[in-house]
């Protein structure tokens, strides 16, 4: 039986955010993935997004392998619509905590980098969640050395709150938004749908 968040799809004028299945999620994580299995939705992933270098998988799949039910929250492929190929990935890093807060990460494939696609895809899923029970915080961390990202997030208008250290990433500026100041901001603009 499919169920409703396995095909979960957003779209924005350019691109759709698909959220990849529990099943191929696993099999990214335990290195069993074949790209050739992105044919049967029609798209395929030149880039090999997920498939090689840096990627959530590792920390996503076995929040899956627990609980099904969180991959609602997870990765999506963000695929160009013109042409049907994955220019990178979008996640929450998990389901809201106990204060209503979720955080987000994405990554952009460096051939398809400035062009705008990861603030279209910020909105879409910040849309998104924004209707979701429970969620009253958006957060976004970035390292302060990382520029494009640091402009990105200014965009949006998000608060400085503090910087927490990454085991992975080192030192990360963290900001905040909350749902009700996201919905009432005119920067909501492309919103996402299922």
């Amino acid at each position: 039986m499919q169920n409703d968040y396995e095909f979960h799809q957003l779209f924005t004028s350019r691109l759709e955010l698909r959220l990849i299945t529990p099943e191929h999620l696993l099999s990214l994580a335990d290195e069993t993935f074949d790209n050739s299995l992105l044919e049967e939705f029609g798209f395929s992933n030149p880039c090999n997004v997920l498939v090689e270098g840096p990627s959530p998988v590792r920390w996503r799949a076995p929040q899956v392998s627990q609980d099904v039910k969180l991959n609602r929250w997870f990765i999506r492929w963000i695929i160009l619509q013109e042409t049907k190929e994955v220019v990178g990935s979008i996640s929450f890093h998990s389901k809201p905590d106990s204060n209503g807060m979720i955080e987000i990460g994405l990554g952009i494939a460096p051939e398809f980098q400035n062009r705008g696609y990861a603030t279209e895809a910020l909105v879409a899923m910040w849309n998104w969640v924004a209707t979701q029970p429970k969620v009253k915080t958006l957060r976004y961390t970035v390292s302060p050395e990382n520029g494009p990202s640091q402009k990105i997030i200014a965009k949006f208008g998000f608060t400085h709150v503090g910087v927490q250290i990454d085991d992975e990433d080192g030192p990360e500026d963290i900001y905040e938004m909350s749902v009700d100041s996201w919905r009432d901001s005119d920067l909501n603009f492309g919103s996402g749908n299922a």
